[in-house]
């Protein structure tokens, strides 16, 4: 028995330093401290007893005087924790034997060894199927067009993430919430085009690719044949005869300049400005850096949905300046909780949504990756041309 236990011990101490030597890890002294530090106390059986008041003094050096309810350091960075060994999950860690995981609501890890039939050595059939590879390539491609070496970098991680996702994986959380925000775009037959920013900021390509990802999961299940193209790679025709979803910041050039926009809010270079302010609402919205690398940052996102050329189709804008806002923006809008927030601050006094409308979000975020987004406002757009009712999808 303590020879079993003793092997156990070192599988789960070569599983925590495998995964601070690796990518996901490498960049943040920070997590990486926060990872060891409730490695040890979990594997120990101490970490039941631990505050945030103790991880808050024990890893990021906090005086005695420091307050968990006035300051949240502690609550960010394990919320941000947990999200990293996601990520490290998905790509690097896909094949390690032991699953390291952070339950919320406490600071006490788990180690569960992973299942066999989850592992992709196990599952080649997966990887044979013709008609997914030849979808993948294709993102794979499309995302290589948007920018250039990073964005190569990140479709290359994105291909290896979805290959690396186990097959029992359920589809995302499909509500009637979910399902009246995305009717207009969904309930038609028109063709449907995810379309990626191709301005090479070299900070937006990130949340760009990484928001056409998870839109290509999402809406993977619910409509067949989406294409993938670059902003300027679009045709007019496209946008005259399908339904497009636009990921990234909304300029540059290409089709998409020439289609008019009834614009109440827009993106300037370091925030929101809303050109008609109600009362009650801001005339300005700044994106806010972090003050110091453990702190989080506030960024804005701007949703736009908008009818087409001459008022036929469906236009739906996921835009922001910074990394987490795009990113953000998108997994505000397939999230299944946020979704019965919006309706709650959008519906209309018939229980509806408007048709159209501008809708800003606040992205806080740690390291470039959204850890919670809010409501701010949203405007309604009543073009002079508008559409039939969409059915109920």
């Amino acid at each position: 028995m303590g020879a079993a236990m003793a092997l156990e011990l070192e599988a789960l101490q070569a599983q925590i330093q495998r995964i601070l030597q690796s990518k996901a890890f490498r960049t943040s002294e920070v997590q990486r401290n926060l990872l060891a530090y409730l490695a040890e106390k979990s594997i120990s059986g101490n970490a039941d007893a631990l505050k945030e008041y103790t991880v808050g003094l024990d890893v990021f050096g906090k005086p005695a005087s420091y307050d968990p309810r006035q300051e949240s350091t502690v609550r960010m960075h394990v919320a941000r924790l947990r999200q990293k060994l996601a990520e490290y999950y998905r790509m690097e860690g896909a094949g390690d034997p032991v699953i390291v995981d952070l339950p919320k609501g406490g600071f006490k890890m788990t180690f569960e060894p992973k299942p066999p039939e989850r592992r992709l050595g196990e599952t080649p059939a997966i990887v044979e199927v013709p008609r997914p590879r030849y979808r993948r390539e294709r993102i794979l491609a499309a995302a290589c067009g948007v920018a250039v070496t990073c964005a190569v970098l990140l479709a290359a991680a994105l291909w290896r993430f979805e290959r690396a996702l186990p097959p029992q994986t359920a589809p995302p959380a499909w509500t009637p919430e979910l399902r009246q925000l995305w009717a207009p775009i969904l309930a038609s037959n028109r063709p449907l085009v995810i379309c990626l920013s191709s301005v090479s900021s070299g900070s937006t390509v990130f949340g760009t690719a990484s928001g056409a990802f998870l839109l290509g999961q999402f809406l993977g299940q619910r409509k067949q044949d989406i294409q993938l193209t670059p902003s300027d790679q679009l045709s007019m025709p496209e946008i005259a005869m399908g339904n497009v979803v636009f990921v990234g910041p909304a300029s540059g050039k290409g089709a998409l300049r020439a289609v008019p926009m009834d614009q109440q809010i827009v993106l300037e270079n370091n925030g929101v400005r809303n050109l008609k302010p109600q009362p009650g609402e801001p005339d300005f919205l700044p994106d806010r850096p972090p003050r110091d690398p453990q702190d989080s940052a506030d960024s804005y996102a701007l949703i736009s949905h908008v009818p087409g050329l001459v008022g036929d189709g469906e236009l739906l804008y996921f835009s922001g300046n910074q990394v987490p806002a795009v990113s953000g923006a998108v997994q505000a809008f397939t999230d299944a909780k946020f979704a019965r927030v919006l309706l709650a601050k959008m519906k209309l006094h018939d229980g509806g949504l408007p048709h159209f409308y501008q809708l800003v979000l606040k992205v806080r975020s740690m390291d470039d990756m959204p850890i919670d987004f809010a409501y701010v406002f949203h405007k309604e757009i009543r073009p002079a041309r508008t559409q039939a009712s969409v059915a109920r999808w």
